[in-house]
Order: C-alpha cells, then sequence, then structure tokens
C-alpha cells in the first residue's frame, strides 16, 4: 500500500529555507549575481499568487524549482527578442556616485577594439542568429536551451515532453542546419 505525502506550503519561511538553493541554480544557467537575484524574488512572488493552484503532490522546494526554470525561459526570451535587447542595461561603473547602466543598444564600442575585427565579429554573430532564427521552431528552442543556455538533458526533455534520444536527433539536426546555413551565407560569401 503506498501512501500519498500531501505538501503544504510555508512561504514564510521560503527565503530562509530556499533562496540560496534557488540563486546558486539560477547562477549557474544566466552568469549574472543581479539577475539571478531577481529571478529568485520573481519566483517568489510567482510563487505566492499561485500559491491556491499548488496541488501538494511535489516538495516546495520542486514546486518553486518548476517556477523558476520557466522565468529563466522567459528571461531568454526575452533578453533573445528585439524589445527585449532594447531594454538590457549593461554596467559600465561599479563605484561610487560614477555608478551607472547603459542600455545594451546604446553602448559605446570599447576604443581598444580592431575596428575591421569588431564588424567581422558582428557580421558573423548576425549571420549565426540568422541561421539559428532560421531553424524549425522546435530545433531552434532545444539548440538553444541545450547548447547555449546550458539546461541538462533531462529538464529540457521534461519541459519539451520529448526522449532523450529525440533530444539528440533534433541537435544534430540543428546543427547540420546550421553548419549548412553557416557555409552559405558566411564561408561561401
Amino acid at each position: 500500500m503506498t501512501t500519498n505525502i500531501i505538501h503544504t506550503l510555508a512561504p514564510e519561511k521560503w527565503v530562509s529555507a530556499y533562496s540560496d538553493y534557488l540563486y546558486n541554480y539560477t547562477i549557474t544557467r544566466v552568469s549574472n549575481s543581479e539577475i539571478a537575484k531577481d529571478l529568485v524574488q520573481e519566483t517568489f512572488f510567482a510563487g505566492l499568487k499561485s500559491m491556491k493552484n499548488f496541488q501538494g503532490k511535489a516538495s516546495e522546494r520542486t514546486w518553486l524549482i518548476s517556477i523558476l526554470k520557466r522565468k529563466i525561459i522567459d528571461y531568454y526570451r526575452k533578453i533573445n527578442s528585439t524589445k527585449g535587447k532594447a531594454e538590457v542595461r549593461m554596467n559600465f561603473y561599479n563605484d561610487g556616485e560614477n555608478e551607472g547602466d547603459w542600455l545594451e543598444e546604446r553602448v559605446p564600442n570599447s576604443w581598444s577594439e580592431d575596428a575591421d575585427r569588431h564588424i567581422e565579429n558582428n557580421e558573423l554573430k548576425v549571420t549565426l542568429e540568422d541561421c539559428i532564427d532560421n531553424l524549425p521552431e522546435k530545433y531552434g528552442m532545444v539548440f538553444k536551451m541545450k547548447t547555449i543556455q546550458g539546461f541538462e538533458t533531462e529538464e529540457i526533455c521534461k519541459e519539451l515532453d520529448i526522449t532523450a534520444s529525440n533530444l539528440w536527433v533534433i541537435i544534430h539536426r540543428a546543427r547540420t542546419q546550421l553548419r549548412r546555413c553557416m557555409e552559405d551565407n558566411w564561408f561561401n560569401t
């Protein structure tokens, strides 16, 4: 006879019990401390808003991680959109009264860069992004999640409801299509 454990929520303990775990989980995926902190905070807020949907089938931590995963995916969707890129801020000073941010699209170029190499790198980046954007939707999503965002195979499979072998077939096909696209649009131009 199996007993079903019904878990309960104790949001007053979330920060002390889960913030470090959630932060460590997030920082490995976004590599920016402030963004990681913001995503954890957004996770707690979303958890509070959706408490009525908690069914008790998973532990609090598991439930919060599932919310956090969505927040991380939403973050990457946002920064990869045109509107999102315009809103991403980049720090240019870290000290006292000079502290400030630039909008990413308005960040001045570094004066020490070789201009030709910079232009070539931008063109390569644009070509690669165009090739990724031209992949079939599922291929592009799987490729970005696995290769760019560093999600674990198991997480992607759960999120997209696919098998591990299906994931690797998609990755292989995406890479093949990207190679062909880059050869046609970058190396042979």
